[in-house]
């Protein structure tokens, strides 16, 4: 698949998740950004803000399999993975297979579960696969978990872990709408729900070629180093407990190069990295004082590291320079 193709198979879902959505254009760029590179997102805002609303009108513009869990205390890793029940008809075991074997999993309020139940999706969301009673299953491609949680609740609520956290290719914010958004939003919502109404605008093989071309995207040995300086900053900060792991700078890659690709380019800039650092590092960085100002004092530090790593300047290939 060119790369020309894959930028328009990212508009076009775009515009179909549009339909529904109103606003939030850099919200459903991340989104893509992580579908496209393999990636898992993490949800989190305020209740009523569109959360689950945004993760199945995904599901809905893609032909793929679908599956949605209510994630909640008494959940067991069991009811994600499945199990092995004995068949009196037949007299053997068989494999009963859980939601985890779909394409794109929504896990609704994910800091409900206890963190035995969150843990059982590391394995899936790292390696592709599910190990069940010692039986290693693969899963099929594309697979996507888009999680989903309230940062406000904290009765009944078990925090994600780091590890688990640093699986998530991309953690998006919704935020509030505008005002002009929110009467948008009044109006297409008013008589009936558009959820109903979008079509599949894209097969399972499409996401799937996309998946394994997207990497084409040219990137120079100085914005590689750009990344590295970048993630090595966040561990000598004076305010930061845990830097970005390697597994951190490598997503930040991936998700700069799907990000090139949607707006019109084969190769990487400086300006890709920036614009997609903090849904990418954001959740990875561990804080000493977070109580009450955590997303003021990470974007403080953020702005700070960019502030103090050189930028590169640009290294356009003469055979790739130019739009796709």
């Amino acid at each position: 698949m060119e790369l020309e193709r894959i930028g328009r198979l990212a508009q076009r879902i775009k515009d179909n998740i549009k339909q529904v959505i109103v606003g939030k254009d850099h919200v459903i760029d991340q989104l893509l950004i992580s579908l496209i590179a393999s990636g898992h997102v993490l949800l989190e805002d305020v209740p009523g803000t569109g959360k689950t609303l945004l993760a199945k009108s995904l599901a809905k513009s893609l032909d793929c399999s679908f599956k949605r869990v209510q994630f909640t205390p008494d959940l067991l890793p069991s009811d994600l993975s499945g199990i092995n029940f004995y068949n009196q008809k037949t007299g053997e075991f068989e494999f009963r297979p859980g939601p985890i074997f779909t394409n794109i999993l929504l896990g609704d309020e994910i800091n409900r579960a206890t963190p035995r139940t969150q843990s059982s999706l590391l394995e899936c969301m790292e390696e592709g696969q599910v190990t069940v009673d010692g039986e290693t299953r693969q899963l099929d491609r594309p697979f996507m978990v888009i999680a989903t949680q309230n940062p406000v609740e904290t009765q009944g609520t078990f925090p994600l872990p780091e590890a688990q956290l640093d699986r998530f290719l991309i953690k998006v914010d919704m935020g509030y709408p505008s005002t002009e958004e929110g009467i948008e939003i009044l109006r297409r919502f008013k008589e009936t729900n558009p959820l109903a109404d979008i079509r599949p605008v894209a097969s399972q093989d499409e996401i799937i070629e996309a998946q394994q071309n997207y990497s084409k995207v040219y990137v120079s040995q100085d914005i590689l180093r750009y990344i590295v300086k970048i993630v090595e900053m966040t561990r000598q900060h004076s305010e930061v407990v845990l830097g970005v792991s390697p597994r951190g700078s490598q997503a930040l890659l991936k998700a700069a190069q799907v990000y090139a690709i949607m707006r019109g380019r084969d190769f990487v800039s400086p300006d890709d990295v920036k614009d997609i650092i903090k849904p990418v590092l954001g959740h990875r960085i561990i804080l000493r004082n977070v109580m009450g100002k955590r997303e003021g004092q990470l974007e403080t530090i953020i702005e700070q590291i960019l502030k103090l790593v050189e930028v590169p300047a640009e290294d356009i290939p003469l055979e790739q320079e130019g739009e796709l």
